[in-house]
């Protein structure tokens, strides 16, 4: 077995960041991490290389995104309550719903609930959200996802989140999301 101190000083060298097409990432001059090739061949495998269509980068298409996978079922005061059904464009690689667009359809979800008792004259600020994964939902659960103010005052309003799957009952993921109200200046 060899000697790992008795490797020449270039077989040590990090080697510069490349990708598939040849062209290296690393500036002149830079030295990356020894690692740097692993990380790049696996973000290329799970595709974060490709480049972004131009239909996917128009402003506010993630709103657009989003609210193509929520229904709205009922919205009461302090409550909203929406269906989402878990499409194979909003998988992890694991084959779950990703933890992103949870917690995207959460926030989305406790503003909307939010909004029913704060009125317009206020604008919400997001101060906390946190996040419960408990289960996963796979492609084509159907999810019953509600919404409901915990807590309101003069100057907070607390919403709590849940998703349950639609067949079972069964709670799969939670959320807490503490919003700030503060009068819209007027100047």
């Amino acid at each position: 077995m060899a000697n790992p101190s008795s490797a020449s000083p270039a077989s040590r060298e990090p080697q510069a960041l490349s990708s598939s097409d040849g062209a290296t990432t690393a500036k002149p001059g830079e030295r990356s991490t020894p690692y740097a090739s692993n990380v790049m061949r696996f973000l290329e495998s799970v595709g974060i290389s490709n480049p972004i269509p131009d239909n996917y980068s128009s402003e506010d298409f993630y709103s657009d995104f989003l609210c193509n996978h929520l229904k709205t079922d009922a919205v009461r005061r302090g409550h909203i309550t929406c269906f989402t059904t878990v499409k194979p464009t909003i998988l992890n690689s694991m084959g779950g719903l990703h933890g992103g667009v949870i917690a995207a359809i959460s926030e989305r979800v406790a503003i909307a609930t939010a909004r029913t008792v704060v009125g317009e004259d206020k604008e919400l600020f997001l101060g906390e959200l946190a996040m419960s994964y408990l289960s996963s939902a796979t492609i084509n659960a159907e999810l019953i996802v509600d919404g409901s103010v915990v807590r309101t005052g003069r100057n907070t309003t607390i919403v709590a989140v849940e998703f349950k799957m639609r067949k079972t009952g069964k709670l799969v993921h939670s959320s807490r999301a503490t919003f700030y109200n503060s009068p819209i200046a007027k100047l």
